[in-house]
């Protein structure tokens, strides 16, 4: 069996490639003098706006994650349009893909929740919920863009600063409140979904399984639910972006961090949309088979 060789055109381009990103390493390395703790001194704060009373933290916005969370929406909403626009009996690589996706998350769903009535909400809630946190992962996962730089004053004034190519874009699901709608939502949804089956007595009486004196820790663990929901998506996306920006300017940007950049961009940034999804699945399919 043959192996298929490299065309002219592509050594060409791979050599380019390397050319370009060594001369930009060794200048990296020439340049980037100053000590870690002083470069990555802010990288924990957020860009924060105030629009009401100065205590108030439900008056407070994040706005990258606004703007950010309107560019996957319309990320979205472009390849939604672009299938439809050329969709076909025979389909094409791109409407493949998206089929395929929608095929694998339903069968999941399918087996998790056997009644149709319900299927096909839990499976558009799911869908929804995987495509908008696997665009935001991959776009703050290994797309470099606009960053900004945030310094606080002892005073706590905050001074922004938009960088240019210095880091990726910011993922929505790097911001807490954001995943914790998403699994709020889940949440509410799941005891909809348990008082419309099982009733209102039925939906109580679950507190009370197996014994009656577990209703204390019963609560707590539905109520505690949506906490680890939300804190094992925004756990492994901010701190594998903090890991990939520490470890790449101890590097001096040299060869290790786009490895780096597709494994926690790309891989981790997918299977932790995956697995919220599927965590989703399974929240609403216990109250509605349970």
């Amino acid at each position: 069996m043959s192996k298929k060789k490299m065309s002219k055109k592509a050594k060409i381009q791979l050599i380019i490639f390397l050319v370009i990103y060594t001369v930009v390493g060794l200048l990296n390395a020439k340049l980037m003098t100053a000590p870690p703790s002083e470069a990555l001194k802010n990288i924990a704060n957020r860009w924060i706006v105030q629009f009401g009373p100065k205590d108030a933290w439900y008056y407070r916005i994040n706005p990258m994650t606004v703007i950010m969370s309107v560019a996957v929406v319309a990320i979205i909403i472009a390849f939604a349009k672009s299938v439809h626009k050329e969709f076909k009996l025979i389909p094409n690589r791109k409407q493949a893909f998206a089929e395929s996706l929608m095929d694998f998350l339903y069968e999941i769903v399918e087996s998790s929740v056997p009644n149709e009535k319900y299927a096909r909400t839990v499976f558009k809630i799911s869908m929804t919920l995987f495509l908008y946190i696997a665009v935001s992962n991959l776009i703050g996962g290994f797309i470099p863009g606009v960053s900004v730089d945030v310094s606080i004053a002892e005073n706590g004034t905050r001074a922004v600063k938009f960088v240019l190519f210095n880091d990726t874009w910011f993922p929505p699901t790097g911001d807490l409140n954001t995943n914790l709608t998403y699994a709020v939502m889940v949440f509410i949804i799941s005891q909809y979904f348990a008082i419309k089956t099982k009733g209102v007595k039925g939906w109580l009486k679950g507190f009370l399984e197996p014994v009656a004196f577990m209703l204390p820790m019963n609560i707590v663990g539905e109520l505690a639910k949506p906490l680890s929901h939300a804190m094992r998506l925004f756990g492994n996306i901010t701190g594998g972006g903090i890991l990939v920006l520490v470890i790449s300017y101890l590097v001096k940007y040299m060869f290790l961090p786009p490895f780096l950049w597709a494994y926690f961009g790309i891989f981790s940034g997918l299977i932790q949309a995956f697995v919220f999804s599927t965590l989703a699945i399974a929240y609403m399919s216990s109250q509605i088979e349970g």
